[in-house]
């Protein structure tokens, strides 16, 4: 198990490996052509190192890297596998724990998320007073000021949704996540609107999973799976707790939890279903 960062930089540093031994060069060969000390080379390749975005542009002109696709997630791994970066997150560095800043990374990044939902709304389903209840309750004695800017900051997670290239978004919500008046029914109201208004994108995909259902694999809590363009395996699972999250990369992990919430989605009911219950849902909200 690893964290947002080390997941990044291991990753990074094995398809940057790849790509030195696509172009025939050793580790030596390769810093020479950079002018750098082989160490440096051997560094980012084991991911024991951050590596900065114009590094990484260097070392793909050298391996002679054509795909464009590629190029950009590879440099947008640097970018994310260390604290440097100007991604829009970083001006709430202050208030936002290194974890939920490694999660918002990975989010941004991500071509595809699956998620499970046992208490709560997805993050990118909230409506601003939604996520204002549920991080007043999850952050008691936070002062308002700064439960605006979670808010502010959750809401501009949420243009991953809305972005020329669009996050492919899979969530199955556990019933009571719907049922569960987080800020009394008006809140909850404008919560269900909102994800019916969201199930009608075509790259989101809704599931509800009934109480009906009864005993299933998501008691063992939510999740989600990241997975990413141009490369397979760095597909990654994102286990939050109260107080921290963690990041599994095994493929053995992916494997556990892919087919996890397969079986989650064929026990939940299908999207049109779904939308039948969220509007029963709401009318007695």
């Amino acid at each position: 198990m690893r964290h947002g960062p080390a997941v990044r930089r291991r990753k990074l540093g094995e398809e940057l490996r790849k790509l030195r031994d696509r172009a025939g060069l050793t580790s030596p060969e390769a810093a020479r052509l950079v002018g750098w000390h082989q160490s440096k080379v051997s560094r980012i390749e084991t991911g024991r190192s951050g590596v900065k975005t114009e590094d990484v542009a260097r070392l793909l002109e050298v391996y002679d890297l054509q795909d464009p696709q590629l190029r950009l997630l590879l440099e947008a791994l640097a970018q994310t596998s260390g604290e440097s970066g100007t991604q829009w997150w970083h001006a709430y560095r202050g208030l936002l724990p290194s974890q939920y800043r490694d999660f918002i990374s990975l989010e941004s990044q991500a071509s595809r998320a699956r998620t499970l939902e046992t208490s709560v709304m997805p993050g990118l389903l909230q409506t601003p007073d939604y996520a204002r209840e549920v991080t007043r309750a999850m952050l008691p004695g936070l002062s308002a000021g700064k439960i605006d800017t979670l808010v502010e900051v959750r809401l501009a997670r949420q243009e991953v949704l809305r972005s020329r290239d669009p996050l492919a978004l899979s969530a199955v919500l556990d019933e009571a996540v719907l049922r569960r008046r987080v800020g009394g029914g008006p809140v909850m109201k404008e919560q269900l609107r909102h994800v019916r208004a969201a199930m009608e994108l075509p790259h989101v995909r809704l599931q509800v999973l009934p109480f009906a259902a009864g005993a299933h694999t998501g008691l063992a809590g939510a999740f989600v799976i990241f997975s990413f363009p141009a490369i397979s395996d760095l597909d990654v699972v994102v286990i939050d707790h109260l107080a921290s999250s963690l990041s599994l990369e095994r493929k053995e992990d992916l494997a556990e939890y892919s087919a996890a919430f397969r079986r989650i989605q064929e026990q939940a009911l299908s999207p049109q279903e779904s939308l039948h219950l969220i509007d029963d849902i709401e009318s007695g909200a």
